[in-house]
């Protein structure tokens, strides 16, 4: 009697050799750019950029109060921004680090591309606290635990703002570090196959003399590891210190203690959301149907689903502690969000972020590319939205009616970010162009156990 039993999809599909892993990735780096889609994507990046550089000097040059915050809403724009860069980040860890501690072979195809999200979303996030200093050749210096040689106070070390910088540095350092050892061998793979000397000495450079024998690669897994090790605390712990810029003051709609978790997990889902948007239009332009398989799309999505679910959670807990506290102002502040002026923002949060990602549940939907891509965008513009909602809407009505303010952008606000989109993807397609953007290396790794488990499949 012959019993069969339900197999997972293959991860590498086509029946790829090692050659052809090789092969597949390493031309993309070899060859000349002259893509006419990358050129494309690249243009419109850097017009972003430029357009973007110029709200950035005006922003310097006459200080930020070119920007529409008031003395009532000291922060809006630009902290919506911060965080939303922060919790994009956040994906890249995950995948890399927690998900190898986990052995979950399915991230070896998506890990390179999420890691260097994270990477240039944290310099993104950063732009908006060094412009919000204002004149940051002259103050930024101050956020740093320098001693009174240069004529200034210790820092406040009670101050969460603090915590940030040292939380987002050391996330920023592991996270490169995690990226770079990554890296390593599949330069040394493109320097074995450069035929030009100068791509031979730069890629042997950025190699490190690999030799890929028994100890190095023994080497590389323990280090691999013990940076996993390292990143995984700072997966919960960065966007959790992130949380406590707000659930640690005595404003209505801050103080909360379900900020933490609630944050970590909205985090996760847009930062997924961004890998997802990156990795389609990454898997179509290069061809790599066959590595990026719907298996990982549908991965993705599950989590997608499963961080979705939280969050929607958390916003009705929300209501319930403000209602069930029985403060006038922490109610107040949840049915202002509802009800008042920026009504429109936070059901837009409710609609892009509770109930499209339930969508997914449907397997149609979540193997569709065009629904996924969609969707992967609509969670993004939620989660903007989210942070918008949090700061905003929590600041513009206090306790004093002769306080309240509106909050509109100025096009100086909206250059910044869109500075922050063109200085983004500019690295990334310099990224996806002149760096492997898979990890042959890994990839090769499960080639056995996916060739098999297609031989079973026919």
């Amino acid at each position: 009697m012959q019993i069969s039993a339900p197999v997972r999809e293959p991860l590498v599909t086509g029946g790829k050799t090692i050659k052809d892993v090789t092969y597949d990735i390493s031309r993309h780096v070899e060859a000349p750019p002259t893509n006419p889609r990358w050129l494309l994507a690249m243009a419109v990046s850097l017009t972003l950029l430029a357009i973007g550089t110029y709200a950035v000097f005006r922003t310097v040059w006459d200080g930020i109060g070119m920007w529409g915050n008031n003395k009532t809403i000291g922060w809006a724009w630009d902290i919506t921004n911060f965080v939303w860069w922060v919790g994009i980040g956040h994906a890249g860890t995950l995948i890399s680090a927690v998900l190898l501690l986990f052995r979950q072979k399915w991230r070896t195809s998506i890990n390179r591309a999420a890691e260097a999200m994270t990477i240039f979303a944290v310099i993104c996030a950063l732009q908006f606290p060094i412009l919000h200093t204002g004149r940051p050749w002259l103050s930024i210096y101050w956020v740093f635990p320098l001693p009174n040689t240069w004529g200034s106070l210790w820092v406040n070390f009670n101050s969460p703002l603090l915590w940030d910088v040292f939380a987002i540095s050391t996330y920023f350092t592991v996270s490169l570090v995690f990226w770079y050892i990554g890296l390593i061998p599949d330069f040394a793979t493109i320097r074995d196959r450069a035929k030009g000397p100068i791509a031979r000495a730069i890629y042997g450079a950025l190699s490190f003399g690999w030799t890929g024998g028994a100890k190095t690669w023994q080497r590389y897994e323990s280090v691999s590891l013990i940076l996993a090790g390292l990143a995984t605390p700072l997966v919960l712990s960065v966007h959790t210190i992130v949380s406590f810029d707000f659930a640690t003051s005595v404003i209505p709609g801050w103080h909360t203690t379900i900020f933490p978790p609630y944050f970590v997990a909205g985090a996760i889902f847009s930062g997924f959301a961004m890998v997802l948007t990156l990795m389609l239009i990454t898997r179509k332009v290069y061809k790599l149907e066959d590595y990026i398989t719907m298996s990982h799309i549908e991965l993705m999505n599950i989590i997608i689903i499963i961080t979705g679910s939280i969050v929607g959670v958390a916003y009705i807990t929300e209501l319930f502690v403000a209602w069930y506290s029985g403060v006038e102002y922490e109610q107040y502040a949840f049915l202002n969000r509802a009800t008042g002026p920026y009504a429109w923002a936070y059901w837009t949060m409710m609609t892009c972020n509770v109930i499209s990602p339930q969508l997914f549940w449907f397997r149609k939907i979540r193997t569709s590319i065009v629904a996924t891509f969609i969707l992967s965008i609509i969670v993004n513009i939620g989660m903007w939205f989210e942070r918008f909602v949090i700061i905003v809407t929590s600041l513009h009505r206090d306790y004093l009616p002769s306080s309240w303010a509106m909050f509109s952008p100025t096009i100086y606000d909206v250059g910044v970010y869109v500075f922050t989109f063109g200085l983004f993807f500019t690295l990334f397609f310099l990224f996806a162009k002149f760096f492997p953007v898979i990890n042959m290396a890994e990839v090769k790794s499960v080639l056995k156990s996916s060739s098999s488990t297609e031989q079973i499949n026919r």
